[in-house]
């Protein structure tokens, strides 16, 4: 769903991801982020990446609270995490229904999640929810980007809003270790393709927004870490709904995109956070469009993020002109927009 590969793009990443493997090895460091005994909150979590995330999470010892709408597979879910528990005997479970796309539902939830933690701050919170539902921008209705924006930007911004004030408010304690709440945007927010313009705009928001907070919790004694997650295309029911509507360039684009499982993808993620990284991508491609879109956000290593920043712009010169190509390609044989049929919409 989230990537864009090209011959060129490809070659020139796997030389940069062999170097960065070999300089990134060299450096190591403690768990940034220990689960073993922590509570943690993670929406989207009744399927793909985030029930992948709980069970995780799970193994390593945390107790667990796990949102979605559907009641039905919140109960699988739950089942499957729960028996995923690392310490049976003194790890807990709990699954809370709400729709994160409504306006103030975030302290409701944060109440009742607090509540069942008899009465103690959630240590981690992990926004995953969201959808996409590809189409050209001007061929959509323009209530799809208002749908998507709801779900995916203000699904997680509100949650946002009501975590991080209850955990920086003036009478809130300073704990030993830092309470983390995570974004989860789209290599999209990197990278935007064709096809996604109803999309794009909300995980590109939830990057300026993480760029902001990230900052923002610096000024406060509490000790708070701020992190957004990347992913690129997950084998998930939720491609399987996003391909029904998605145009055919886009396809022909992504043509050679990996697909990740949803357990790879947690996996990568984890492990980005518990090395304290920022900003986390869970692919080669990912790395490719962190590195090249870095700007003024801080960097999960600077030396390593600076000298991949300056080769992947060298990498644009040839993959850029291989995309425009391919869009202007396939507009020149199929004509104007308004004439295509929507591709697997059956």
């Amino acid at each position: 769903m989230d990537s864009i590969s090209t011959p060129a793009l490809l070659g020139s990443a796997v030389l940069i991801a062999l170097l960065s493997a070999l300089i990134m090895g060299a450096f190591s460091s403690k768990n940034q982020m220990p689960v073993d005994g922590k509570t943690v909150l993670i929406t989207g979590a009744s399927e793909g990446m985030g029930r992948s995330a709980a069970r995780q999470l799970a193994e390593k010892g945390a107790n667990v609270i796990i949102v979605a709408r559907n009641v039905g597979r919140l109960e699988e879910a739950l089942a499957e995490v729960q028996a995923a528990a690392r310490n049976p005997q003194t790890q807990r479970f709990h699954y809370i229904s709400a729709d994160v796309s409504q306006p103030d539902y975030a302290a409701p939830l944060l109440a009742e999640a607090i509540a069942w933690n008899n009465g103690n701050p959630i240590d981690i919170v992990w926004c995953v929810a969201g959808k996409s539902v590809p189409d050209l921008w001007l061929e959509a209705p323009l209530s799809s980007t208002r749908e998507q924006m709801d779900l995916n930007f203000w699904g997680s911004a509100e949650l946002a809003h009501a975590v991080l004030r209850e955990w920086c408010s003036p009478d809130a304690p300073v704990v030993p270790e830092p309470r983390h709440f995570i974004f989860t945007a789209s290599v999209l927010a990197l990278f935007p393709v064709i096809g996604y313009g109803s999309y794009n705009p909300s995980k590109g928001a939830l990057k300026a927004l993480a760029d902001t907070l990230v900052q923002e919790v610096e000024i406060y004694p509490q000790k708070v870490k701020v992190h957004i997650v990347y992913p690129g295309s997950i084998d998930s029911p939720g491609l399987a709904r996003e391909n029904k509507t998605k145009p055919e360039i886009t396809q022909i684009i992504e043509a050679n995109d990996p697909v990740q499982t949803p357990d790879a993808v947690a996996a990568s993620a984890i492990q980005g956070l518990e090395k304290g990284q920022y900003s986390i991508t869970v692919a080669l491609l990912g790395h490719v469009f962190r590195w090249g879109v870095l700007g003024g956000g801080p960097r999960n290593n600077w030396f390593i993020d600076t000298v991949m920043s300056w080769i992947v712009s060298i990498v644009w010169m040839f993959a850029l002109p291989d995309l425009y190509g391919k869009i202007r390609k396939y507009a020149k044989k199929n004509g104007h927009p308004a004439t295509y049929k929507k591709t697997n919409s059956s």
